[in-house]
């Protein structure tokens, strides 16, 4: 039996998993038909009028929990600000991305 040998630099475009040209300008299109409709459709389900309400019972639920159990308002206060916080989605990532961006001017 016999086994064939290759050097990396002989081995062709498609063994390497690179893409030619044509195969980039479709992805391309590709992702510029449907990026816009994702982000149109995250920022509806993150800001749109039905998750604001949820978002706002949530809080709301949260902190007359947190008053019934007995805390002060204070204590109530901040453990809810906490909890907004963790719920905030479009703030999370702001910050992930801004952290990101740091020192690159």
């Amino acid at each position: 039996m016999r086994t064939e040998t290759r050097s990396v630099n002989k081995m062709s475009k498609e063994e390497h998993g690179m893409m030619n040209a044509d195969e980039v300008k479709e992805l391309l299109e590709a992702f510029s038909e449907k990026i816009p409709a994702l982000l149109n459709s995250l920022t509806d389900a993150i800001y749109g009028k039905d998750a604001s309400a949820k978002f706002g019972a949530a809080v709301a639920d949260f902190y007359k929990t947190l008053k019934e159990s007995g805390m002060t308002d204070e204590q109530a206060f901040r453990l809810t600000e906490q909890y907004m916080s963790s719920l905030n989605i479009g703030g999370m990532i702001a910050n992930a991305v801004g952290k990101g961006h740091k020192g690159e001017d």
